[in-house]
């Protein structure tokens, strides 16, 4: 029998097979959920506090839904004309209703196992791609969405991350078959990176000498010169050739895309916000860690800004340790739009925790909510679609037995995508119900 002698790149290709079955069976406790079917009967969720989204709460609420629309919700004392009997009644006193979370900025469905480059699918090759679609590689059997759906984040912006124009963003709703039935808002938005003008040295902690990035007007200038391209582009209304990576700038010059610019620094923000200007292009800023500085600029310009990793220490040994908890205080105060995000995938459970951090920092706990509910809808353009609990909206509803931004008490008993009922199971549920057991066994 003939030996065979693997070359380098092939052995490494089996060994990571090899290391990915073995995580397979490992992980495989049960069968993954299947998608909720379409809501067949109409839905009564009775007596909840009623959080809407916008800074209002019914204490003692109604809300319908019907064929996946929410088609009245009041107050209990004032809804009793509706026929009872054709509803499936949840009757929910004590408990608490809101809209569901809405994570932005997220790799979910594109990245599986951090340490295993191939179940990672967020990145092209290049630098210059904002043609790539981050929809059509999400993985909609991905075992990390369960548990985001546990802790009511069941509507996520995925977002390809390399180079200066990774790519385009997508809405999903996290209980789907396949890519096609995922896509809630399918290309909705152009990433770009913009250059970094300082690299710090040392630790972060330590990072009070910071020098400039001497290419930062270089790097700065070929973006531009790709975006002059681009525009001329979409302006000729006969090009002679058909650029695909210049086709998708123009729903953004129709107003039917946005532009997410990746920035931190005050600097950076401010550059970007004015070059977009120049286009005539009103930008969403990704990161803004120093847009609390600039935020004069922001509103003046109607910019919103997505606020990435508040639960985190202030990048320099001079700034105050608690700014970051403070800075969505700090933009509302200046009558900035923000969102609140969770940069990575598996993170993106934590998201309510992280936006009720901001409670005892200056917001109110509707303003933490409305972080993660109503502004990325408002941000995002599917403010007519959902963010809030309003009739005509889809019935994108989280009823929970505690309050759901308090890790202590925060418990989802039920959730609604489109009406359809969701399963709430997750890995974690199944290891937890597993060694329960085992260890009853053994008593």
């Amino acid at each position: 029998m003939a030996v065979h002698h693997f070359p380098g790149a092939f052995s490494r290709a089996l060994r990571t097979f090899t290391l990915l079955a073995a995580l397979s069976g490992s992980q495989g406790l049960q069968a993954q959920q299947a998608p909720a079917p379409p809501q067949t009967e109409p839905v009564a969720i009775i007596g909840a506090a009623i959080h809407l989204g916008n800074g209002r709460v019914i204490p003692d609420g109604v809300v319908l839904f019907e064929n996946g629309r929410i088609t009245a919700v009041d107050e209990r004392s004032r809804n009793t004309e509706w026929e009872k009997d054709r509803y499936r009644q949840i009757m929910a006193e004590g408990k608490h209703l809101y809209p569901v979370l809405i994570a932005m900025f997220s790799t979910l469905g594109l990245n599986e196992i951090e340490a295993v480059r191939p179940t990672q699918d967020f990145a092209e090759t290049g630098t210059d791609n904002p043609n790539a679609r981050a929809i059509i590689a999400y993985n909609t059997d991905s075992r990390v969405i369960p548990t985001l759906r546990s802790n009511g984040v069941l509507l996520s912006q995925i977002v390809p991350r390399s180079g200066r124009w990774p790519g385009m963003s997508a809405v999903v709703q996290l209980d789907a078959w396949n890519w096609e039935d995922a896509a809630y808002a399918a290309d909705e938005g152009i990433f770009l990176q913009w250059p970094v003008p300082y690299q710090l040295s040392g630790r972060r902690a330590e990072a009070g000498d910071s020098r400039k990035n001497k290419e930062y007007a270089g790097q700065v200038m070929e973006i531009d010169r790709f975006m002059k391209e681009a525009w001329a582009y979409v302006q000729d209304p006969a090009p002679a050739e058909k650029n695909l990576r210049f086709e998708v700038f123009k729903a953004l010059a129709e107003g039917k895309r946005r532009l997410y610019i990746r920035a931190d620094y005050a600097l950076a923000i401010q550059d970007a916000v004015h070059w977009a200007a120049s286009y005539g292009i009103t930008p969403v800023i990704v990161g803004g860690r120093d847009s609390w500085m600039v935020a004069d600029l922001l509103r003046e310009r109607g910019v919103a800004v997505v606020l990435l990793d508040i639960h985190r220490l202030p990048e320099t040994a001079q700034a105050d340790i608690d700014l970051p908890f403070r800075t969505p205080a700090l933009l509302r105060d200046a009558g900035v739009l923000f969102a609140i995000a969770v940069d990575g995938f598996w993170q993106q459970r934590n998201l309510a925790f992280q936006a009720g951090q901001t409670v005892a920092y200056g917001l109110s706990r509707d303003e933490a909510l409305a972080a993660i509910t109503s502004s990325p809808a408002r941000i995002m353009g599917l403010e007519k679609r959902t963010g809030t609990i309003a009739a005509g909206l889809d019935a994108n509803l989280i009823l929970s037995s505690g309050d759901l931004l308090d890790i202590r008490s925060s418990r989802v008993e039920a959730a609604f995508i489109q009406g359809r009922e969701v399963d709430l199971d997750n890995h974690h549920k199944q290891l937890y119900r597993r060694y329960r057991d085992k260890y009853r066994r053994d008593q």
